[in-house]
């Protein structure tokens, strides 16, 4: 399976090419392997291009799947290939709605694993609130979102956004939709059957012989 990263390295012209790693995103390691000497790591990152000449925002919206990826590394060969690393946090659940909505949580070294303990620790009590019906799934996403930019400065973007529209605006929370709403839906569903059944009787019974 892998823990998937994306490798961007800075250009003069501060646009960025991007490369891909299998193996980068599991422990943030490729910060310190990344040197003038070793640019790819000594092959933990992949020599061909995913894309070049692109923004940082471009990065996110295009080619940075918070399902897929587990962290971001921008290098920089102007200054001795200087990393920063950031982790990855995907701000959705696992149940087939829409799941483009992400965050990137910058590492420092003393703070590199500790930010991907708190995300899974944070989302997996979220998710057991929800599905106690405790907290809807909307509310639980604005509360992860808050926490992250609040203690963490993270930045969100939604991956498959319009480069053209400014990040954040575009995206659109899938509605929630509460389990008593379900049930309470399917009662009157139950409750108009019985009436029209209740209709139809009484009218045959008002149409047959007195």
């Amino acid at each position: 399976m892998g823990h998937r990263a994306l490798v961007a390295y800075r250009r003069p012209d501060r646009l960025y090419d991007l490369r891909y790693s299998h193996w980068g995103g599991e422990t943030l390691s490729l910060a310190g392997e990344i040197t003038s000497a070793t640019p790819l790591a000594d092959g933990s990152v992949a020599g061909p291009l995913v894309a070049d000449s692109i923004s940082r925002d471009r990065i996110l919206t295009d080619h940075l799947d918070p399902c897929v990826h587990e962290a971001l590394y921008l290098v920089d060969p102007a200054t001795d290939y200087a990393v920063d690393a950031y982790r990855v946090c995907w701000l959705e659940w696992g149940d087939g709605r829409d799941g483009g909505r992400g965050a990137i949580v910058e590492a420092d070294s003393e703070a590199k694993n500790s930010v991907g303990r708190w995300f899974r620790a944070t989302k997996t009590a979220l998710a057991d609130v929800i599905e106690m019906g405790a907290l809807s799934r909307r509310a639980a996403q604005a509360y992860l979102e808050a926490r992250i930019c609040e203690e963490y400065d993270g930045t969100l973007y939604t991956y498959g956004e319009s480069i053209d529209t400014e990040p954040g605006t575009g995206y659109e929370p899938t509605p929630d939709r509460w389990l008593e709403d379900e049930n309470w839906s399917d009662t009157e569903d139950r409750l108009e059957d019985r009436s029209d059944r209740g209709d139809r009787t009484d009218d045959g019974d008002r149409s047959g012989p007195s």
